[in-house]
Order: C-alpha cells, then structure tokens, then sequence
C-alpha cells in the first residue's frame, strides 16, 4: 500500500462545530463526565487523523469496487447487435400491417 503525506481531513468550520457539539452531547448523555469545547476539538482532531484515513480508504475501495462492477457490465449495457437495419425494418413492416 502506498504511503501518503496527505494532510488530515480539514472540515468546514460549520461542519466542526457541529462535530463538537455532537461529541459534547454524546459525553453528557452517556459518560460519567461532560467534556468541554476544546477536549471536544481535540478528540475530533485525534479522531481524524487515526480513523479518518480508515474510513476514507473503505469509501475509496467501495468506490473503486463499484466503478470495476460499471465497467464490466458496459458490455451488457451499452452493447448494441450488429447488423440489425434489415431485422428492424421488417419488424416495422409487420407491424404496419
């Protein structure tokens, strides 16, 4: 696998917000302890740069599975019969009748 010196996922600054207050209410409603604003950032911070790539690599891979899915079947969905000029136009005659 190769390595990469990509930086850590930048999030938007709504979309960090939001983040944090998520992680502050998770420890209200399920830990002894709630966690302040900053803790919050910090852990959001750890988890990007430890698990983000994880899920990123899944997407990728999923991603990666589904267009080799959509380039194999191109032959069962793009394919068109050759030489059909005549079969068609016969087709047309019988139902003109």
């Amino acid at each position: 696998m190769a390595t990469s010196t990509a930086k850590q996922m930048e999030l938007t600054k709504e979309t960090r917000a939001q983040a944090i207050a998520s992680i502050q209410r998770y420890f209200e409603e399920n830990m002894a302890e709630p966690i302040g604003n900053l803790p919050a950032g910090q852990l959001l911070d750890f988890f990007l740069e430890e698990v983000g790539p994880v899920i990123y690599n899944h997407a990728i891979t999923d991603a990666q599975t589904r267009l080799q899915q959509r380039v194999m079947d191109l032959n069962g969905e793009l394919f068109e019969d050759e030489f059909q000029y005549w079969i068609r136009l016969a087709v047309k005659r019988k139902t003109r009748k």
